[in-house]
Parts: structure tokens; C-alpha cells; sequence
């Protein structure tokens, strides 16, 4: 499945796969968003995959909020291996 991602008021949905094969559809779409504004959210719900490009895109993603004194949510239940992956990390 192909990764769709689609915004309204700042709240991303993505839907499908994130894997190394689309990761540049990811990457695009929040490129400097932290330059155009200060919280976002991501709404993982229908994210059905996640590979370890896919994790590290998000966490790389969630240290740019921090490094920039932004805000970061991620919302929905998604796939396990993302939670598996922050909760291995909290852990820590």
C-alpha cells in the first residue's frame, strides 16, 4: 500500500505504510515544517506498517520539535511497532 498523507489545520493523517520505499513522500511533507509553524500533529490511525526507516523518520522528526521549542503530537493507535519502539526508548 501506497503512504497518503493528508492535512487539515495543521493535522497530518497518514495512511498506508511507512517504509524505506516511500520514505521520501515523508520526508517532503515535513521538511522545515517547524519553520511554518509551532504544533503539529500527526494522526497515525491508519498507518497499517512501519519499517526502521520509517521509526527513525519519526523520532528524527520528534528531535526537531524539541531542538526548535516546538510541539509534536502523535494521535491514533496505528501499528504496534512504533509504540513498541517509544516504549522501549521511555524505558531507557
Amino acid at each position: 500500500m501506497v503512504l497518503e498523507i493528508s492535512n487539515c489545520d495543521n493535522c497530518f493523517k497518514i495512511k498506508g505504510n511507512l517504509t524505506k520505499k516511500n520514505l521520501h513522500t515523508f520526508r517532503h511533507t515535513f521538511k522545515n515544517i517547524f519553520d511554518k509553524i509551532d504544533h503539529l500533529t500527526i494522526n497515525i490511525e491508519g498507518l497499517n506498517s512501519i519499517d526502521r526507516e520509517g521509526v527513525s523518520a519519526i523520532t528524527k522528526l520528534h528531535n526537531t520539535a524539541i531542538t526548535n521549542n516546538k510541539k509534536l503530537t502523535i494521535v491514533g493507535l496505528g501499528c504496534k511497532e512504533l509504540y513498541q519502539h517509544i516504549k522501549t526508548h521511555d524505558a531507557a
